[in-house]
C-alpha cells in the first residue's frame, strides 16, 4: 500500500491537459473546460498539435513543449497513444495521471506501468470519469457537474455511480471533499485512497462504490484503519453473481461471493449498505450530524400513522425506542393537548402549530432517555408545514443536539426540505429513509465499539500442537490424500483439542465387528470411500449399533446399498465410531472454504442434514478470537436457541466459541487445507462434540498464510533471549489476547516514567486505546513484548507504526520501571531495529522529550540523529537511517 505521490493528483500545483480538444461535448473539451470552472488556481496547460489555444487557454502541441513540469497529467487520447504519452509526462516531471481512456489490452497496461514506475508516477485509471477534489479547486474529470464544497468523499469503480451521486448532492446542498473514479485500477486502488483519505483533514467520511476487491488484504488493511479513525460506507455491486465453480461441500456451497464481501466489510469496520437509496440516506447523515449516535431514538410527529411506521422501520433495523421517563411525561403533559399519545412516539395531534412541535422537541432534546429524537410531519390544512420546520431548526439549533427530520409529501414538504438543508439537519421525505439515516449512525457507532473491544485471555488449558498437526498434513498428502482420512483427521482434531469421538478403521465387515466389540456401549458405522461426499445421502451411516454380530451385519448391508447409489465407488471399508447420545444437543456446522477473493472464509450456522435448506449461517474471516467468534455466532437464528428455551437449557456457548476460535487457528496454520466440514457440532450445557469432520487438502507453495486476507499472527517472529539475573525469556509480536498483561504492565510504570514516554500523565489505560496498543494489523505496524521468564507479565514493550509507503516508521518503548538497569530497553531496540531493515524501511524515528536523558543516551548509543522537533518546544525528534 501507498500514498506516494498522491498529492500529485489530489492537491497539483499545475495541470496538462493531453488531448484537450475544442470540439463541442468531446472529452477533452469537457475536461477542459470543467478545470476551468472547477476555481483551479494553478496553470492549466492544454496539449494538441491541432490547436493553439483551447477553451481560452494558450495550448501546446507535445508535452516537450510545456514550459514547466506538471504536477498532474490527464490524459484522453486514444489507447495507442497513452504508453508513449505516458513515458514523456513522467520524464518531464509529473507524478500523477489520471487516464480517462479505456480499451486496453495486457501488453498495453504493462508498457504503461513500465513508464510510469521508473519515475514513482501515480495512475488513476483507465478508463473512468476523473478526479474532484473541491479543496483544491480540481475538477479532472468529464462529469456533467462541479461538485460543492464539503467533508464527504466518495470513491467509484463506476463513473455512472459518480455522476448520480453528484447530481443528487447538489440538489441537497450536500458538499464533497473528494471524487475519485478509480477505474479500472492500473495502479491506484481502492487500499491507497482509503489510504490516503484516513489522514485528509478535509474529509469526514468515506464513501466507496465497490464492483470488486483487487488486493484484499491491502483493501482491508487501509479500510480497518481508516475506519478508526471516520465513517467507512460501501455499496457492493454484482450481489448475485454466480460462482464459476461449483462447491464441493456443504460450506463451499453457502459461503456465497457476495456473503463474503459482507463479511470482510465486517471485519474491517466498514458500513456495508445494500442500495443507492440507502447510499444517499448514509449521505443525508453523515453530511450533517456527529457520527457517534446513541441507540434510543425519540419520534416526534404529528400524525399516529407515520409514527407507527417509524416505530416499526427503527425496531425492523435493530434500533431501540427510547423509553420516556415519567419526569419526561409530566413535562409534555404540561404543553401537549390531553389527546396526545403518552409515549414514544410523541403525537402532538394533526392540528399543531410551531409553537407546540417547538415546545415538544425542547423538552425530548433535554431528555437523557433519549439519544436523537426524529420529528415527522405529514401535511394538514390546519398548520404550516414550513412554520413547523422553523420551528424546529430554531429549537435544534439551542440545543446542539443529535436531531433528525422526515417531511412527507411532495409540493408542501419541499420548501421545508429546504430549510432544513440551509440550516444543516437531515432531510427525509419517508420514515423509513429517516430511520436508515438514524441506524447509519448507530451502526458505525457499534462498529467502532467493536474494533475497540478487548478479548479475554486464552484458556489457560489450551494448546494447540501445530506441529504435529503439519506432519499429519505432510504424511497425508505424501499418500496422495485429497482428503483427510479419519484415523488421521482424528488425530489431527487432537492437535487442536477440537472434541470428537473414538474412532476405528476396520477394512472389511468383520474387522469393523471385532472393533465394535472392543469399544463396548453403543456405536456409529461409517463407510470409507473417497468417491462418496455425503455419507448419510448415500446410505454410508448407520447409528445405533451394539456388538459384533450387528455391526457385521450392518457393514455387509451398507456396502451393497452404497455400491447401488453412487455406482462404481470404491470401498475401502468402514469406520466404528463411538456412538455419542446426547439427547437435546443441537446440531451446529462450522466450516471453511476458500474465496477467489478474500481466501479461507469461515462459516458457523444451523448444522445436520438440512443444512443447505434451513441456510442459517453466518461468515467471518480468520484470525479470529474469541469476541468475533461471538459476534459471528450470534448473527445466526440459531444462537437464539443456544441460549435456552422451555425445557432445554443453555449450550455452552463458551465452548462453542472456543471451537470456532480452534478452528480459526487452524486455519491459519496450515494453507494445505482448502475445504473443512464439521457438521454435525454437537453442543449442549456439557460442552461440544464434532460428530462428523471432512478437511480436503491440496499441496500449497509460496510464503505461508499468504492467502489469508488479514495477516494472522506472525509466529515466525517469536525468539527467546537471554535476560541479565532474569534467565531466558520469550520475545514475541503483541496479541490482542495480551491486554491484561498490559494493563498489568501500566501499573508498575511510574507517573514520571509515564509522563516521559506519553508526554502526559494517566493513572490508567483507557478501553479504547488499550484495544489499539494491542489490536494491530501486522501488516502495517508492529510491537514487541518482553515476557517474564515465567510466562506472565510483560516486563517492556517497543513498537513499530510505519506509513502506507513502508518508508519511515515511528518507534516507542516501555519498560517497568523497576527493571531499569537490565538493558531491557537497548535489547527491545536492537530487536526493533533488526526487525525495521528487515522489512525494507528506510528510517525510523520518535519523539523525545529533551529531559528524557537516558532514551536520548540509548539512541545516541544506537545511532540516532538527534534534531530539535520544530514547533514542538521540549521535544527533540530521533533518526535513524537503515
Amino acid at each position: 500500500m501507498t500514498t506516494r505521490n498522491l498529492d500529485s493528483i489530489f492537491r497539483p500545483q499545475s495541470v496538462a491537459l493531453i488531448g484537450a480538444s475544442n470540439t463541442e461535448k468531446s472529452v477533452g473539451n469537457v475536461i477542459a473546460r470543467n478545470l476551468l470552472a472547477g476555481g483551479f488556481s494553478g496553470p492549466v496547460m492544454p496539449v494538441n498539435p491541432r490547436y493553439t489555444a483551447v477553451a481560452g487557454m494558450l495550448a501546446y502541441p507535445d508535452i516537450a513543449s510545456l514550459p514547466i513540469a506538471p504536477d498532474l497529467a490527464v490524459i484522453c487520447t486514444p489507447p495507442a497513444t497513452v504508453p508513449g504519452l505516458v513515458a514523456d509526462a513522467a520524464a518531464k516531471g509529473a507524478r500523477g495521471a489520471i487516464i480517462i481512456t479505456a480499451g486496453f489490452g495486457a501488453g498495453a497496461r504493462q508498457a504503461i506501468l513500465d513508464a510510469a514506475r521508473p519515475h514513482l508516477l501515480r495512475i488513476i485509471g483507465p478508463n473512468c470519469l476523473g478526479v474532484i477534489s473541491t479543496n483544491a479547486g480540481l475538477n479532472a474529470s468529464f462529469a456533467q457537474a462541479n461538485a460543492q464544497a464539503g467533508n464527504i468523499a466518495l470513491v467509484a469503480q463506476s463513473g455512472a455511480i459518480l455522476t448520480t451521486v453528484l447530481d443528487w448532492a447538489g440538489a441537497r446542498g450536500i458538499g464533497f471533499s473528494k471524487l475519485v473514479s478509480l477505474g479500472d485500477m492500473m495502479d491506484v486502488d481502492f487500499g491507497d485512497v482509503i489510504d490516503y483519505l484516513a489522514t485528509d483533514t478535509d474529509t469526514r467520511a468515506i464513501l466507496l462504490y465497490v464492483e470488486a476487491v483487487t488486493q484484499p488484504r491491502k483493501f482491508l488493511s487501509a479500510a480497518r484503519a481508516a475506519a478508526r479513525i471516520k465513517p467507512v460506507i460501501a455499496i457492493k455491486a454484482g450481489r448475485y453473481r454466480a460462482s464459476a465453480q461449483a462447491a464441493l461441500s456443504h460450506t463451499g456451497a453457502l459461503a456465497g461471493a457476495d456473503s463474503v464481501y459482507g463479511a470482510a466489510f465486517r471485519r474491517a469496520g466498514i458500513l456495508r449498505v445494500m442500495t443507492l437509496a440507502e447510499m444517499f440516506d448514509a449521505l443525508e447523515s453523515l453530511a450533517t450530524m456527529q457520527t457517534s449516535v446513541g441507540d434510543r431514538l425519540a419520534i416526534l410527529t404529528n400524525g399516529g400513522g407515520i409514527g407507527v411506521l417509524a416505530t416499526d422501520a427503527l425496531l425492523d433495523h435493530g434500533g431501540v425506542m427510547a423509553e420516556l421517563s415519567d419526569e419526561t411525561r409530566a413535562k409534555l403533559d404540561a404543553v401537549l393537548p390531553k389527546t396526545w399519545s403518552h409515549g414514544n412516539p410523541v403525537d402532538i395531534i394533526g392540528d399543531a402549530p410551531p409553537e407546540r412541535y417547538a415546545a415538544a422537541l425542547e423538552i425530548l432534546l433535554a431528555a437523557e432517555e433519549a439519544d436523537c429524537v426524529l420529528v415527522l410531519n405529514c401535511p394538514t390544512a390546519i398548520a404550516s408545514s414550513a412554520d413547523a420546520a422553523r420551528a424546529v431548526i430554531a429549537t435544534a439549533a439551542a440545543k446542539k443536539r443529535p436531531v433528525l427530520t422526515g417531511w412527507l409529501g411532495s409540493e408542501t414538504a419541499q420548501s421545508a426540505r429546504t430549510l432544513f438543508n440551509a440550516a444543516g439537519l437531515p432531510a427525509y421525505e419517508t420514515p423509513d429513509q429517516a430511520v436508515r439515516g438514524f441506524m447509519h449512525l448507530v451502526r458505525y457507532r457499534r462498529a467502532q465499539e467493536a474494533l475497540r473491544e478487548v478479548p479475554p485471555s486464552w484458556p489457560d488449558d489450551f494448546t494447540a500442537d501445530p506441529a504435529t498437526a503439519r506432519a499429519i498434513v505432510k504424511a497425508a498428502l505424501a499418500a496422495g490424500e485429497t482428503w483427510l482420512s479419519p484415523l488421521r483427521l482424528a488425530k489431527f482434531l487432537e492437535c487442536y483439542a477440537i472434541p470428537a469421538p473414538r474412532i476405528a478403521f476396520a477394512p472389511d465387515a468383520a474387522a469393523a465387528g471385532r472393533t465394535a466389540q472392543s469399544f463396548g456401549g453403543t456405536v456409529a458405522l461409517k463407510i470409507v470411500s473417497p468417491d462418496v461426499v455425503h455419507k448419510s445421502d448415500a446410505g454410508g451411516v448407520v447409528l445405533g449399533l451394539r456388538g459384533g454380530d450387528d455391526v457385521r451385519a450392518a457393514a455387509d448391508i451398507m456396502a451393497g446399498r452404497v455400491s447401488r447409489a453412487v455406482p462404481g465407488a470404491r470401498i475401502e471399508g468402514f469406520l466404528v465410531q463411538e456412538f455419542i447420545s446426547r439427547p437435546g444437543a443441537h446440531e451446529l456446522i462450522m466450516g471453511m472454504s476458500v474465496d477467489p477473493t478474500f481466501g479461507p472464509v469461515l462459516l458457523f450456522g444451523q448444522g445436520g442434514t438440512a443444512v443447505e435448506v434451513i441456510a442459517d449461517r453466518a461468515l467471518a474471516l480468520p484470525p479470529l478470537n474469541l469476541p468475533l467468534a461471538r459476534a459471528t455466532i450470534e448473527r445466526t437464528r440459531v444462537y437464539k436457541q443456544l441460549l435456552g428455551y422451555r425445557d432445554r437449557p443453555r449450550a455452552d456457548l463458551d465452548q462453542v466459541a472456543l471451537t470456532f476460535v480452534k478452528l480459526s487457528q487452524l486455519v491459519c496454520d496450515h494453507d494445505e487445507i482448502i475445504e473443512l466440514d464439521i457438521n454435525p457440532l454437537l453442543a449442549d450445557e456439557k460442552g461440544v462434540m464434532a460428530l462428523d469432520v471432512r478437511i480436503r487438502l491440496a499441496a500449497v507453495s509460496g510464503e505461508r498464510g499468504h492467502r489469508l486476507a488479514i495477516r494472522p499472527y506472525p509466529k515466525e517472529l517469536e525468539t527467546t533471549v537471554e535476560i541479565a539475573g532474569l534467565g531466558r525469556a520469550l520475545l514475541r509480536p503483541i496479541m490482542p489476547e495480551d491486554a491484561e498483561a498490559i494493563v498489568r504492565l501500566s501499573t508498575k510504570i511510574t507517573p514520571e516514567d509515564v509522563r516521559l514516554r506519553f508526554f502526559t500523565p494517566w493513572r490508567s489505560l483507557p478501553p479504547g486505546q488499550l484495544a489499539r496498543l494491542t489490536q494491530i494489523d501486522y501488516e502495517r505496524e508492529m510491537a514487541f513484548v518482553l515476557l517474564a521468564p515465567d510466562g506472565g507479565d510483560i516486563l517492556g514493550v517497543v513498537r513499530l507504526s510505519a506509513d502506507p509507503d513502508n518508508v519511515s516508521a515511528e518507534y516507542a518503548a516501555l519498560v517497568r520501571s523497576d527493571l531499569k538497569g537490565h538493558g531491557l530497553g537497548r535489547m527491545l531496540m536492537k530487536h526493533l531495529i533488526a526487525y525495521a531493515r528487515h522489512r525494507g524501511l528506510h528510517e525510523i524515528f520518535g519523539q523525545v522529550l529533551s529531559e528524557n536523558t537516558l532514551m536520548l543516551a540509548l539512541c545516541r548509543e544506537l545511532g540516532f540523529h538527534i534534531e530539535t522537533e520544530p514547533g514542538a518546544p521540549g521535544v527533540v525528534r530521533a533518526t535513524l537511517k537503515l
